[in-house]
């Protein structure tokens, strides 16, 4: 697939999508609802148990929603396994299996769209020892051969929990750097949890933002940060009540608010442009705030949507 054939059509789709796994633990996604343009490289954020694993697992098909709708690639999340690869956060390998032994297995398993040479690349890069079993291997080496495995196959969709948190700076710096040019060069569609926000701005450019088990932020990152300004002044947040604030705090110097224009700033307030750190820690720290997605992140009306 081209990079301008995957830009064409819709990656993931989500309308009021929930997963309950019991009444006791209570819904990990509740009216989780967004669309993924194909060929964006997506960074999922948002606070522990918010639902990014569980909307990862049933995007991979690996568990089936108890409410809404979702499409994977046009069609139902199992019917798109062949097109995608998933790499969960335990990096789930065969422990009895030599290194070697793994990639013949992905070679075996993905017949006619296998590509051993960058597997191969990845493993070595890492300079690891392809007899070594699988169950002898640190964290970080493990995430190595999970990922090698992954774009080995060569995925339309590839699905990555956390992929980097077990590797060391040098070692994530160049493993993003081979996704992002397999990306880039084939038009692949990359969603990738993550903490590490820097790494997120540097290598994405779409975010979903889940929170409460929904999306309350989605879209483009220029435009989702464009969206929203960053403002300081004297006053207090009720001279902000035109905009939509989505926090305020008390600072040294006044007022400190994130706030979506709803025209011009009344004078006395600072303004510039937030980082997209700014973005995601005001988010966080503000439940509450009205979600927003762009229209290209929206989902689409049932009648819309391809039989």
């Amino acid at each position: 697939m081209t990079a301008t054939a995957a830009a064409a059509g819709t990656a993931i789709e989500a309308a009021a999508l929930g997963k309950t796994y019991g009444r006791r633990r209570g819904p990990a996604l509740d009216d989780c609802s967004f669309r993924l343009p194909a060929g964006r490289i997506c960074a999922v954020v948002g606070p522990n148990g918010a639902g990014k694993s569980t909307l990862l697992a049933l995007a991979a098909g690996l568990a089936r929603p108890t409410a809404g709708r979702l499409t994977v690639l046009g069609g139902a999340p199992a019917a798109a396994r062949a097109r995608l690869a998933y790499v969960a956060q335990e990096k789930p390998l065969h422990p009895q299996l030599s290194i070697a032994d793994t990639l013949r297995l992905g070679a075996e398993l993905n017949p006619g769209r296998w590509d051993a040479a960058l597997a191969q690349q990845v493993v070595e890069e890492g300079e690891l020892d392809l007899s070594v079993h699988v169950r002898a291997l640190s964290g970080g080496q493990r995430t190595r051969v999970a990922l090698a495995l992954a774009l080995g196959k060569r995925a339309e969709l590839l699905l990555l929990d956390e992929p980097m948190a077990d590797l060391d700076p040098l070692a994530r710096h160049q493993l993003m750097g081979t996704l992002m040019a397999q990306a880039a060069e084939h038009g692949t569609t990359v969603v990738m949890s993550s903490h590490i926000v820097g790494e997120l701005a540097d290598a994405c450019d779409h975010l979903l933002l889940v929170a409460g088990g929904r999306v309350r932020l989605g879209g483009p990152i220029d435009e989702l940060v464009a969206a929203h300004t960053l403002v300081t002044g004297r006053g207090s947040a009720a001279e902000l009540a035109p905009h939509t604030v989505v926090e305020s705090r008390a600072t040294g110097r006044g007022t400190t608010a994130l706030i979506r224009p709803a025209g011009a700033i009344a004078a006395g307030w600072e303004a510039q442009e937030p980082s997209l750190e700014d973005l995601l820690l005001a988010h966080l720290r503000s439940p509450g705030a009205p979600a927003l997605l762009t229209p290209e992140a929206a989902p689409r009306a049932e009648s819309e949507v391809p039989a």
